[in-house]
Protein backbone atom coordinates (compact mmCIF):
# COMPACT_ATOMS: atom_id res chain seq x y z
CA UNK A 1 0.00 0.00 0.00
CA UNK A 2 2.92 2.62 1.01
CA UNK A 3 4.85 1.79 -2.05
CA UNK A 4 1.92 2.62 -4.45
CA UNK A 5 1.40 5.95 -2.74
CA UNK A 6 5.41 6.45 -2.37
CA UNK A 7 5.26 5.77 -6.54
CA UNK A 8 2.42 7.90 -7.49
CA UNK A 9 3.54 10.82 -4.98
CA UNK A 10 7.30 10.38 -6.57
CA UNK A 11 5.64 10.55 -9.91
CA UNK A 12 3.53 13.05 -10.12
CA UNK A 13 6.12 15.61 -9.00
CA UNK A 14 8.01 14.82 -11.96
CA UNK A 15 5.25 13.84 -14.68
CA UNK A 16 2.17 16.55 -13.64
CA UNK A 17 3.68 19.01 -16.23
CA UNK A 18 5.78 16.39 -18.19
CA UNK A 19 4.48 17.37 -22.23
CA UNK A 20 1.92 19.66 -23.48
CA UNK A 21 -0.55 19.01 -20.96
CA UNK A 22 -0.95 17.44 -17.66
CA UNK A 23 -0.16 13.86 -17.59
CA UNK A 24 0.18 11.63 -15.03
CA UNK A 25 -0.55 8.43 -16.75
CA UNK A 26 0.15 6.57 -19.61
CA UNK A 27 -0.90 3.49 -21.41
CA UNK A 28 2.03 1.98 -23.80
CA UNK A 29 0.57 -0.24 -26.69
CA UNK A 30 3.36 -1.26 -28.47
CA UNK A 31 5.33 1.71 -29.89
CA UNK A 32 2.44 4.17 -29.56
CA UNK A 33 2.23 5.80 -26.20
CA UNK A 34 -1.17 7.24 -25.47
CA UNK A 35 -1.91 9.53 -22.33
CA UNK A 36 -4.58 9.03 -20.03
CA UNK A 37 -7.44 11.00 -19.71
CA UNK A 38 -7.06 13.82 -16.77
CA UNK A 39 -10.30 12.94 -15.26
CA UNK A 40 -9.02 8.97 -14.41
CA UNK A 41 -5.43 10.79 -13.43
CA UNK A 42 -7.59 12.70 -10.73
CA UNK A 43 -9.67 9.87 -9.74
CA UNK A 44 -6.61 8.02 -9.36
CA UNK A 45 -4.28 10.02 -7.34
CA UNK A 46 -7.44 11.09 -4.91
CA UNK A 47 -7.87 6.89 -4.79
CA UNK A 48 -4.28 7.04 -3.64
CA UNK A 49 -4.26 9.86 -1.47
CA UNK A 50 -7.54 8.70 0.30
CA UNK A 51 -5.06 6.17 2.34
CA UNK A 52 -2.63 8.61 3.81
CA UNK A 53 -4.71 9.12 6.70
CA UNK A 54 -4.17 5.28 7.57
CA UNK A 55 -0.47 5.05 6.00
CA UNK A 56 0.21 8.70 8.42
CA UNK A 57 -0.78 6.18 11.46
CA UNK A 58 0.16 2.86 10.55
CA UNK A 59 4.08 4.70 9.60
CA UNK A 60 4.39 7.78 11.81
CA UNK A 61 4.47 8.52 15.38
CA UNK A 62 1.19 9.64 15.50
CA UNK A 63 -0.37 7.18 16.96
CA UNK A 64 1.71 7.00 20.24
CA UNK A 65 1.05 11.22 20.13
CA UNK A 66 -2.64 11.18 19.78
CA UNK A 67 -3.42 8.58 22.38
CA UNK A 68 -1.43 9.90 24.96
CA UNK A 69 -3.12 13.44 24.41
CA UNK A 70 -6.32 11.63 24.37
CA UNK A 71 -5.53 10.01 27.84
CA UNK A 72 -3.97 13.49 29.17
CA UNK A 73 -7.24 15.42 28.08
CA UNK A 74 -9.27 12.06 30.25
CA UNK A 75 -7.01 12.54 33.28
CA UNK A 76 -7.78 16.21 33.57
CA UNK A 77 -11.52 15.46 33.72
CA UNK A 78 -12.44 17.40 30.84
CA UNK A 79 -15.03 16.12 27.89
CA UNK A 80 -14.06 18.51 25.13
CA UNK A 81 -11.31 20.75 26.14
CA UNK A 82 -8.99 21.02 24.29
CA UNK A 83 -11.22 19.76 21.45
CA UNK A 84 -10.20 17.11 18.72
CA UNK A 85 -9.17 19.09 16.28
CA UNK A 86 -6.66 21.18 18.24
CA UNK A 87 -5.35 17.84 19.82
CA UNK A 88 -5.25 16.24 16.32
CA UNK A 89 -3.20 19.52 15.29
CA UNK A 90 -1.37 19.26 17.95
CA UNK A 91 -0.33 15.67 17.03
CA UNK A 92 0.44 16.37 13.50
CA UNK A 93 3.24 19.29 14.55
CA UNK A 94 4.65 17.30 17.08
CA UNK A 95 4.73 14.23 14.30
CA UNK A 96 6.29 16.17 11.53
CA UNK A 97 8.58 17.33 14.23
CA UNK A 98 9.69 13.84 15.48
CA UNK A 99 9.60 12.55 11.64
CA UNK A 100 12.06 15.30 10.56
CA UNK A 101 15.49 13.11 10.61
CA UNK A 102 13.07 10.47 8.49
CA UNK A 103 12.13 12.73 5.94
CA UNK A 104 14.59 14.31 5.18
CA UNK A 105 16.97 11.10 4.74
CA UNK A 106 14.25 10.13 2.42
CA UNK A 107 14.21 13.06 0.29
CA UNK A 108 18.26 13.13 0.41
CA UNK A 109 18.71 9.74 -0.63
CA UNK A 110 15.63 8.96 -2.53
CA UNK A 111 13.59 11.76 -4.07
CA UNK A 112 15.99 14.14 -4.97
CA UNK A 113 17.92 11.84 -7.09
CA UNK A 114 15.16 10.75 -8.30
CA UNK A 115 14.19 14.11 -9.44
CA UNK A 116 17.37 15.23 -10.68
CA UNK A 117 17.16 11.99 -12.82
CA UNK A 118 20.25 9.92 -11.39
CA UNK A 119 17.91 7.10 -10.35
CA UNK A 120 14.76 5.15 -11.47
CA UNK A 121 11.53 5.44 -9.68
CA UNK A 122 11.66 1.59 -8.74
CA UNK A 123 15.75 2.42 -7.14
CA UNK A 124 14.10 5.74 -5.45
CA UNK A 125 11.31 3.61 -3.79
CA UNK A 126 14.27 0.85 -2.28
CA UNK A 127 16.17 3.69 -1.46
CA UNK A 128 12.95 5.41 0.52
CA UNK A 129 11.93 2.41 2.99
CA UNK A 130 15.62 2.05 4.35
CA UNK A 131 15.53 5.11 6.57
CA UNK A 132 11.71 4.95 7.54
CA UNK A 133 12.78 0.46 8.02
CA UNK A 134 15.37 1.80 10.49
CA UNK A 135 12.80 4.42 12.15
CA UNK A 136 9.81 1.67 12.68
CA UNK A 137 12.12 -0.96 13.91
CA UNK A 138 13.89 1.03 16.34
CA UNK A 139 10.54 1.61 18.10
CA UNK A 140 9.62 -2.12 17.93
CA UNK A 141 9.67 -4.67 20.55
CA UNK A 142 11.50 -7.78 19.71
CA UNK A 143 8.03 -9.77 21.13
CA UNK A 144 5.70 -7.86 19.02
CA UNK A 145 7.93 -8.66 16.27
CA UNK A 146 7.91 -12.12 17.25
CA UNK A 147 4.62 -12.32 17.47
CA UNK A 148 3.32 -10.89 14.00
CA UNK A 149 6.32 -13.06 12.12
CA UNK A 150 4.87 -16.40 13.76
CA UNK A 151 1.17 -15.13 12.86
CA UNK A 152 2.39 -14.84 9.38
CA UNK A 153 4.08 -17.77 9.44
CA UNK A 154 7.68 -16.27 8.96
CA UNK A 155 10.75 -17.80 10.33
CA UNK A 156 12.22 -15.86 13.27
CA UNK A 157 15.93 -16.29 12.26
CA UNK A 158 14.87 -13.33 9.69
CA UNK A 159 17.22 -10.22 10.13
CA UNK A 160 15.84 -6.79 9.87
CA UNK A 161 16.39 -6.06 6.39
CA UNK A 162 14.47 -9.63 5.84
CA UNK A 163 11.52 -8.76 7.80
CA UNK A 164 8.86 -8.29 5.05
CA UNK A 165 7.34 -4.56 5.38
CA UNK A 166 3.88 -6.17 5.86
CA UNK A 167 5.07 -7.80 8.93
CA UNK A 168 6.66 -4.80 9.96
CA UNK A 169 3.80 -2.70 9.95
CA UNK A 170 1.48 -4.29 12.29
CA UNK A 171 4.05 -5.16 14.75
CA UNK A 172 5.47 -1.14 14.89
CA UNK A 173 1.84 -0.29 15.49
CA UNK A 174 1.25 -2.90 18.57
CA UNK A 175 4.73 -1.12 19.62
CA UNK A 176 3.52 2.32 19.43
CA UNK A 177 -0.01 1.47 21.38
CA UNK A 178 1.89 -0.32 24.14
CA UNK A 179 4.16 2.65 24.53
CA UNK A 180 1.27 5.13 24.64
CA UNK A 181 -0.39 3.29 27.00
CA UNK A 182 2.70 3.01 29.34
CA UNK A 183 2.85 6.68 29.13
CA UNK A 184 -0.69 7.57 29.83
CA UNK A 185 -0.68 5.17 32.96
CA UNK A 186 2.43 7.47 34.27
CA UNK A 187 0.25 11.05 33.75
CA UNK A 188 -2.95 9.42 35.06
CA UNK A 189 -1.50 8.66 38.40
CA UNK A 190 -0.93 12.00 40.32
CA UNK A 191 -4.30 13.50 38.07
CA UNK A 192 -5.64 9.93 40.38
CA UNK A 193 -4.56 10.63 43.55
CA UNK A 194 -6.19 14.31 43.25
CA UNK A 195 -9.08 12.63 42.40
CA UNK A 196 -8.86 10.09 45.70
CA UNK A 197 -8.09 13.02 47.88
CA UNK A 198 -10.94 15.14 46.94
CA UNK A 199 -13.10 12.27 47.30
CA UNK A 200 -12.10 11.10 50.87
CA UNK A 201 -12.38 14.83 51.93
CA UNK A 202 -16.15 15.30 51.05
CA UNK A 203 -16.81 11.69 52.65
CA UNK A 204 -15.47 12.60 55.85
CA UNK A 205 -17.51 16.20 55.53
CA UNK A 206 -20.26 13.84 54.75
CA UNK A 207 -20.97 15.78 51.41
CA UNK A 208 -21.62 12.47 49.42
CA UNK A 209 -24.27 14.19 47.07
CA UNK A 210 -21.21 16.69 45.58
CA UNK A 211 -19.27 14.98 42.58
CA UNK A 212 -16.10 14.95 43.36
CA UNK A 213 -15.04 15.99 39.84
CA UNK A 214 -16.47 19.18 40.07
CA UNK A 215 -14.26 20.32 42.77
CA UNK A 216 -11.13 18.04 41.58
CA UNK A 217 -11.27 19.73 38.36
CA UNK A 218 -9.92 23.09 39.66
CA UNK A 219 -7.04 21.37 41.39
CA UNK A 220 -5.91 19.34 38.31
CA UNK A 221 -5.87 22.38 36.40
CA UNK A 222 -4.19 24.37 38.89
CA UNK A 223 -1.65 20.95 39.68
CA UNK A 224 -1.13 20.97 36.06
CA UNK A 225 0.00 24.74 34.77
CA UNK A 226 2.14 24.92 37.91
CA UNK A 227 4.17 21.82 36.82
CA UNK A 228 4.29 23.12 33.29
CA UNK A 229 2.32 19.80 32.14
CA UNK A 230 2.06 20.91 28.41
CA UNK A 231 5.91 20.87 27.94
CA UNK A 232 6.41 17.95 30.00
CA UNK A 233 4.01 16.23 27.87
CA UNK A 234 5.54 17.12 25.00
CA UNK A 235 9.48 16.17 26.42
CA UNK A 236 8.22 12.76 27.40
CA UNK A 237 6.06 12.36 23.78
CA UNK A 238 9.65 13.41 22.06
CA UNK A 239 12.24 11.65 24.40
CA UNK A 240 10.72 8.14 24.23
CA UNK A 241 12.23 8.61 20.58
CA UNK A 242 15.21 8.68 22.20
Amino acid sequence: MWRVLLVVLLSFSSAAYAGDGFTLFSLADGDKTQAVNVKLEILALMTVLSFLPALLMMLTSFTRIIVVLAILRQALGLQQSPPNKVLIGIALVMTIFIMRPTGQAIYDEAFLPYDLGHIELTEAVARAEIPLRQFMLAQTRETDLEQMLKIADEPLTLTADEIPFFVLMPAFVLSELKTAFQIGFLIFLPFLVIDLVVASVLMSMGMMMLSPLIISLPFKLMVFVLVDGWSMTVSTLVASYG
